[in-house]
């Protein structure tokens, strides 16, 4: 989602700034905030999901991949909000989500793999990851390679925040899990992640090793002789 050439997260990060000066009443600036944030989120999951009814498929209808998509969407719009109607064809599903005064109704066809043209796939590089205060603990991420290190900085940073608004993150919130990168990098669903050209290679991360070479001591007969 652009907002006048920024993306959500500069527009969020703007909003947080500007706000306190508006108003002196730190709730009603942080209630603002909030149901901003809420509201840009919907609105890209939703973009997001409709840019994936045009361009994408499911590879069959069975119930193990229908509930798969449930969950994913009930995720990101609530389970009350989301119906599923597989068509009798076989061809495809119809979904319909439910917002408030917004009604969102399209088909995801299925298109087993193989079927149609061959997808050109752009493979993925190592993408190392670390906190600014534990530089030696590295999460080994990979990247698309048409995506940017920074690029993929700002995407994980996005998904890091929008994880923790769904549902399952408030759940985790709720069950006194911590709220860290590493809770959740191992919680993030792999979808959410490959959807913006990052996957996990490892769920827990590694301390950063480092390499220290052997040094040998030189011979006594060669020390004497050259004493």
């Amino acid at each position: 989602m652009k907002i006048k050439g920024m993306n959500e997260a500069e527009f969020l990060a703007l909003l947080q700034k500007v706000l306190p000066k508006a108003t002196r009443d730190p709730h009603l600036a942080s209630s603002i905030y909030e149901e901003v944030a809420k509201e840009v989120r919907l609105v890209k999951s939703l973009a997001t999901f409709e840019k994936f009814c045009e361009e994408g498929s499911l590879p069959d209808l069975t119930p193990e991949t229908v509930a798969e998509l449930q969950s994913q969407l009930a995720g990101n719009f609530g389970e009350s909000n989301v119906a599923l109607t597989p068509n009798e064809d076989g061809g495809g599903v119809a979904v319909e989500i439910v917002l408030g005064e917004r009604t969102l109704s399209s088909t995801l066809k299925v298109a087993a793999p193989g079927d149609g043209e061959e997808e050109v796939k752009v493979p993925f590089v190592p993408f190392p990851v670390s906190l600014p205060e534990d530089p030696e603990l590295i999460w080994v991420l990979a990247r698309r390679e048409d995506l940017g290190p920074d690029e993929a900085m700002r995407a994980l940073a996005i998904i890091e925040e929008e994880f923790w608004a769904t549902k399952a993150g408030q759940k985790l919130l709720k069950e006194q899990a911590d709220k860290t990168f590493a809770e959740f990098i191992a919680r993030v669903p792999a979808a959410a992640l490959k959807e913006s050209g990052i996957k996990r290679h490892y769920k827990e991360p590694e301390t950063l090793k480092t390499l220290q070479l052997l040094t040998r001591e030189a011979p006594a007969t060669l020390v004497e002789t050259l004493a």
